[in-house]
């Protein structure tokens, strides 16, 4: 399970859902999520987490429950990805079966936020990144499709990214 602290996050499930769902070009919305903190992470937001979409594309599966959790999001090969909260970057690599490159951010306490299947990761472990900052490119699942997964995590279970993203603009 991803987990708030970079060492018990080796392991992954997730699920997915088809809602066809396009995302506009402006995907700066406003949406709070209040969060409650026990203690204070260093260099992540405390309080509330200002959420936007980690790029730009068509929502071909979201929270299934026969797949993993999370949802993905299509687009163009090399398309860029960015932070979907501010954070601090706890996970960058290959290393979990599954997702090709990986990120997972940290954005306090409570909230995780992952990025799978790009083609390149331009941050690293330790770095801290602002919402909207570019993080990766888009790359492809394992059956060649141009994807991003996406992933939001609350005390390390995995939540449904729609109700914490801003709704489309029509």
């Amino acid at each position: 399970r991803l987990k708030p602290k970079p060492d018990n996050s080796r392991s992954l499930t997730r699920k997915k859902k088809d809602t066809n769902r396009d995302i506009k070009n402006d995907t700066s919305v406003k949406n709070d999520t209040s969060v409650k903190n026990d203690k204070s992470s260093k260099n992540t937001p405390q309080g509330k987490i200002k959420w936007f979409w980690p790029t730009q594309g068509r929502v071909v599966k979201s929270n299934s429950p026969t797949s993993k959790k999370g949802m993905d999001i299509s687009g163009s090969l090399g398309q860029t990805i960015k932070a979907a909260a501010s954070g601090e970057i706890v996970y960058s690599g290959s290393g979990l079966v599954g997702y090709g490159k990986l990120i997972i951010i940290k954005h306090n306490d409570k909230f995780l936020s992952a990025y799978a299947y790009n083609s390149e990761l331009l941050v690293k472990e330790g770095d801290v990144v602002k919402a909207g900052q570019k993080i990766s490119k888009m790359g492809q699942d394992h059956t060649g499709r141009n994807m991003l997964h996406f992933e939001i995590r609350l005390n390390g279970q995995p939540v449904n990214p729609l109700r914490h993203l801003p709704k489309k603009r029509a």
